[in-house]
């Protein structure tokens, strides 16, 4: 309904709170921390990964940035749960 620029708008946002609550995790340090920084490298490389072969296989930017999108909400979800 919006285009692309709303749905851009939208992951900017949403990713700012994921960048938030990375940087309060890696903050306290530990194995946590350390986890949590090797698996932020290897989701951004699966995510360009996946980005690459959804555009290369005819996918929308639009598909691609809702894909985006659920990557981010699930990082949110996992991020903002209470720890053990």
């Amino acid at each position: 309904m919006f285009g692309p620029c709303y749905s851009t708008t939208l992951l900017a946002l949403e990713a700012r709170r994921v960048v938030e609550l990375r940087l309060v995790k890696l903050a306290w340090g530990g194995i946590e921390a350390q986890a949590e920084a090797q698996l932020m490298v290897s989701e951004k490389g699966g995510a360009a990964l996946e980005a690459a072969g959804t555009l290369m296989l005819g996918g929308s930017p639009e598909t691609v940035i809702a894909r985006y999108r659920e990557h981010v909400a699930a990082n949110t979800e996992r991020l903002s749960a209470p720890g053990p």
